[in-house]
């Protein structure tokens, strides 16, 4: 199958882990064999942050989020009784049915994921490019992390067969591989895995006694919800999947961070929830109160909140389909964006004309591309992706506009590429890309 060629296991961060294969430690590089030029590009505290919205608060939430500013008591670790039963109806709604005693929120993906694996334990592994955030979090917890190469069409979920041969190979060598994290509505590519490659994966991860961690931060992002099928892993293997979302995917400001996990409804689940709530109680990551009352509300999806949503996909969606032209223009690969505000090209074909102005590696295109975009542009590295393939993750918010009032009009716009800010952004973007032709 496509992409089984990447199939060596890259251990991370791992006592036992054998020398790092070449761009696989650079996610979180310490930067101090590269060039002075390079050295703020490479720390943990310097990485990417998921996509730019680029648009201004909800009114709703901000006024939600102002009503309980003077609230003292903090929520319990895990979230108050409120915001769990918020969230448990959030995945009622898709299918995903529970209690909210087996919820957990925290103030973010980050502190949630590093509670996750703590609590589960073992060795990880994930697709290759992953979302930036993933593999902190186990070399915080001296986790080894593996990466799986995934196949043609998408990103975010492993090819089953190179799955197999990384578990059998990481066993092999003494390792305990025990979780796959996997993202169904990805980041950094914008892809949706296609139900069937989902099906195949899981049912190779739970046969091999894999837990699998399904981050879903992105699921309400959908370009077109209507003409795309999405499967959450937690539809088919109930048991075997904690379904994780940061908020900020969709329904909250980055600004205001939480993020919430659905644990299966097993005896087994129920200690790991335990555990995952001790963790965050070490941490002291409790979700702030205010935040937690205007998630609570968004998790409820009132009709302003949908209706954001629903503007918000259909806007990221036509300037993510204009960037995508702009990059195929150019000669640069890039799979179709099909969600959030993203999407991840590979500038391979226009190595030759790219090496002529210094750029020879991803980091070293992160910094070229950042410079003249003048919005960031994290180099493929980031994102677990080898340093010496120039790909690049492109954010369409920073094409919304350059105040609240014009993004304001991206948003209400009924032809939004229309706008004069729009189209200057989207011009810019070209020439940028135009110039490596």
């Amino acid at each position: 199958m496509p992409g089984t060629e990447d199939h060596a296991p890259a251990p991370e961060g791992g006592d036992h882990a054998p020398a790092h294969e070449s761009g696989d430690h650079a996610p979180a590089h310490d930067g101090k064999d590269q060039a002075p030029a390079h050295a703020s590009h490479g720390p943990v505290r310097f990485g990417p942050p998921a996509p730019d919205p680029g648009l201004p608060v909800l009114p709703e939430l901000a006024a939600v989020l102002a009503a309980a500013s003077g609230r003292t008591r903090l929520e319990p670790p895990g979230g108050g009784p409120r915001l769990r039963e918020a969230a448990r109806g959030y995945w009622d709604r898709r299918g995903l049915h529970g209690a909210p005693g087996g919820i957990a929120a925290a103030p973010g993906a980050p502190p949630l994921l590093l509670a996750l694996i703590g609590a589960y334990g073992g060795d990880l592994l994930m697709p290759r490019p992953c979302p930036a955030a993933w593999m902190p979090q186990a070399r915080l917890l001296g986790r080894p992390a593996y990466h799986v190469p995934t196949p043609a069409e998408c990103g975010g979920v492993p090819d089953p067969y190179a799955l197999l041969e990384t578990v059998r190979r990481v066993r092999a060598e003494g390792g305990r591989p025990k979780l796959l994290l996997l993202s169904v509505v990805d980041d950094p590519t914008a892809t949706v895995a296609p139900p069937e490659l989902v099906h195949e994966a899981c049912e190779a991860a739970v046969g091999e006694g894999l837990h699998i961690i399904s981050d879903e931060t992105w699921r309400d992002t959908v370009h077109r919800p209507r003409d795309t099928v999405l499967l959450s892993p937690a539809e088919m293997c109930p048991d075997d999947v904690t379904v994780i979302a940061d908020l900020s995917g969709a329904l909250t400001p980055p600004a205001w961070p939480v993020a919430v996990a659905r644990f299966p409804d097993t005896a087994r689940a129920a200690v790991r929830h335990a555990r995952t709530l001790d963790i965050l109680t070490a941490l002291g990551a409790l979700v702030a109160t205010p935040v937690a009352h205007a998630a609570a509300h968004a998790l409820g999806e009132p009709e302003p909140v949908r209706e954001r949503i629903r503007r918000a996909a259909e806007l990221h969606a036509e300037v993510a389909a204009a960037a995508h032209r702009a990059v195929l223009g150019s000669g640069a690969l890039a799979r179709p964006p099909q969600a959030g505000r993203h999407l991840y090209a590979d500038l391979g074909p226009l190595r030759s004309r790219l090496a002529g102005v210094g750029v020879t590696d991803s980091m070293e295109l992160e910094e070229y591309l950042t410079d003249r975009l003048g919005a960031p542009a994290p180099g493929g590295h980031r994102f677990g992706d080898e340093l010496g393939a120039l790909r690049v993750r492109l954010g369409t918010g920073p094409l919304l506009g350059a105040t609240p009032r014009q993004r304001t009009e991206s948003l209400t716009a009924a032809e939004p590429l229309e706008l004069a800010h729009v189209a200057r952004a989207l011009d810019r973007f070209a020439a940028v890309f135009g110039g490596l032709r």
